[in-house]
């Protein structure tokens, strides 16, 4: 029997800019949120700190934080403030230099990101993937091996699939406690090689999800990703993740049903991107309900997922899910 006093548990697995505007808006509801975060991360402040004290990148997780976070607006401002006027400091982020620091000082990432989020009075759990820094390989069709997260979408070659090493790096049980417990299981939105995957293919977490009881709905992206998902529809997403899983979990997917600006379109057509097409037969093929909303936000002329939009119908299904009575 359900326990009619807990808030409902929703877990969302990513990285990337994706993760933390899903967030932004699911944290205005009454849920428990729990964030699984990519620690794949090679590039930028990241990739320095992780190559200077051998600790898992912290960028994404910082990011993660910042979007829980319940301070004043010029804390978190503080907090993702990037250096950009020092030798020494050029690029990196301060969030960053203090996870790095809190890491030092508890040695443990995930005891830092622990305490952190308490100073940031911190909405929800932010779970790394794993405790140690990964690296993510692409094998392209042409049988290259390419090395480094950052460097992978670089390489502008189809990706035949992507893999890890260590190749049996170990999830965090309290991750795997938030995947068994949920009520709702979200993926994405985010880029499909270099942010969602990474987590899935730690070996524990992958399989968590695919036997967890909870249904898992996939926020498909907006527009198509030039070096990961040239040309590819939402049903080409979801094969993707399918191939490297071996199994088959998703319940829904959420694609967009709101034309992208012209204006948009023409910017992104400079990167050789495109509205991500959404093939209903194909996805109902693979036995997934599709959820056709209006969800497209932009940032100036980038194309974005509507923060407020997707978090409501979510926080629905999430209700509808956890069969926990609706609060008022």
């Amino acid at each position: 029997m359900p326990n009619n006093h807990r808030l409902p548990r929703i877990v969302v697995i990513g990285g990337g800019t994706g993760l933390p505007v899903l967030i932004r808006g699911l944290k205005s509801y009454p849920i428990d949120i729990s964030a699984i975060v990519t620690v794949a991360d090679d590039g930028g402040s990241s990739g320095r700190l992780r190559d200077d004290m051998d600790i898992p990148p912290p960028g994404d997780v910082r990011n993660v934080l910042a979007a829980l976070s319940d301070v004043e607006p010029l804390v978190e401002q503080m907090f993702q403030h990037r250096f950009s006027h020092s030798v020494e400091l050029t690029g990196h982020s301060l969030g960053n230099l203090i996870i790095a620091a809190m890491t030092s000082i508890t040695g443990d990432f995930v005891h830092a990101i622990q305490e952190m989020a308490k100073v940031l009075n911190v909405r929800g759990k932010v779970l790394p993937a794993a405790n140690q820094s990964v690296i993510l390989h692409a094998e392209m069709e042409d049988g290259t091996i390419v090395t480094g997260e950052s460097k992978i979408p670089e390489y502008g070659k189809k990706i035949k699939r992507v893999f890890l090493t260590p190749e049996d790096v170990k999830p965090l049980s309290e991750t795997l406690d938030a995947i068994q417990s949920a009520d709702l299981i979200v993926i994405g939105p985010g880029s499909l090689y270099t942010s969602i995957l990474p987590n899935l293919l730690v070996p524990e977490l992958g399989r968590a999800v695919c036997e967890a009881p909870a249904k898992k709905i996939y926020i498909c992206n907006l527009m198509t990703q030039a070096g990961e998902t040239l040309n590819f529809t939402a049903s080409d997403h979801v094969e993707a993740i399918y191939n490297h899983m071996n199994c088959s979990f998703m319940d829904y997917i959420l694609v967009n049903n709101e034309e992208i600006s012209q204006t948009a379109r023409l910017k992104y057509k400079e990167e050789y991107a495109k509205p991500v097409v959404y093939d209903f037969d194909r996805l109902s093929e693979f036995g997934i309900t599709v959820l056709q909303e209006p969800i497209v936000s932009y940032d100036g002329n980038v194309v974005r997922h509507n923060t407020k939009k997707v978090a409501e119908i979510l926080y629905k299904l999430l209700l509808e899910e956890s069969k926990l009575p609706k609060r008022p």
